[in-house]
C-alpha cells in the first residue's frame, strides 16, 4: 500500500511538472510544437487520412483547444454587444463559437497532405503580455500561405486569441457578420444563427 501511495504521489508530481513546463513554454515554442504535432498526426494517422471526423475532432480537442482563450476570442468577435449580453448569453456565445472553430480547424486538418510550416523570426520583450507568432505554410504547389497567431500571457501559460489566415484575422472576419446579425435580431438571434450553422456543419461532417 505504501508503494502504491508513493507511486500515486510521484505520478501527481510528474503531471504537475509537465503542466508547469507547458505553462512556462515560450509562445513561439508553443506554436511550433503544436504545428509539428498536428501535421505529423495528419500525415501518419490512417484514421485522419481516411477522413475520420471523430478522430480529427479528438486531435483538435486534445492538441489545440486547451491553448485557445475562447472567451476573449468570442468577446472580441462579438465586440460591443458582448458587454450588453447577459452572463448566460455570453456562455452560449462562447460555446457556439468554440464549436464553430472546431469545425473550421477540423476541416483544415483534413486538407493536410505534404505541407510544412516555416516560422519567421520571433521578436518579443521579456515583459510582453501579447505577442504575434508568424509562419508560412509551404506547399509543393502554389504560393506559401500566411498563418499567424496572436497570443496573450495568462496565469496558465500563453493562449491564442486570434489567428490570421491569408492576411485576414479571424476575429475581424467574424466581427462584421456578428455585428450585422445582432443589429438585426439581437444577441439571441446571433446565438440562434451560430447554433443552426453548427448543426449544418455537424450534419455535413457526419455524411463524409
Amino acid at each position: 500500500m505504501k508503494k502504491i501511495s508513493q507511486f500515486l504521489v510521484s505520478l501527481c508530481l510528474s503531471v504537475g511538472f509537465i503542466a508547469s513546463v507547458h505553462a512556462q513554454e515560450a509562445p513561439d515554442a508553443l506554436i511550433k510544437r503544436l504545428s509539428t504535432e498536428i501535421i505529423d498526426a495528419a500525415k501518419t494517422d490512417k484514421s485522419i487520412q481516411s477522413g475520420n471526423r471523430q478522430r480529427i475532432n479528438d486531435l483538435v480537442e486534445v492538441k489545440v483547444l486547451p491553448h485557445i482563450n475562447f472567451e476573449r476570442m468570442t468577446s472580441l468577435a462579438v465586440s460591443k454587444s458582448w458587454r450588453t449580453a447577459t452572463p448566460e448569453q455570453q456562455k452560449q456565445l462562447v460555446t457556439e463559437f468554440r464549436t464553430l472553430l472546431i469545425h473550421t480547424y477540423s476541416g483544415a486538418i483534413t486538407q493536410i497532405r505534404d505541407q510544412r510550416v516555416e516560422f519567421k523570426p520571433f521578436r518579443s520583450a521579456p515583459d510582453d503580455t501579447e505577442v504575434e507568432v508568424k509562419s508560412l505554410v509551404i506547399q509543393t504547389r502554389g504560393e506559401p500561405l500566411q498563418l499567424s497567431y496572436r497570443l496573450e500571457k495568462t496565469a496558465s501559460g500563453w493562449k491564442i486569441f486570434d489567428i490570421n489566415v491569408l492576411g485576414a484575422w479571424l476575429v475581424e472576419t467574424y466581427k462584421g457578420s456578428f455585428s450585422a446579425e445582432v443589429n438585426k435580431n439581437g444577441v439571441d438571434g446571433l446565438i440562434k444563427t451560430l447554433t443552426e450553422k453548427n448543426k449544418k456543419l455537424a450534419s455535413a461532417s457526419a455524411k463524409n
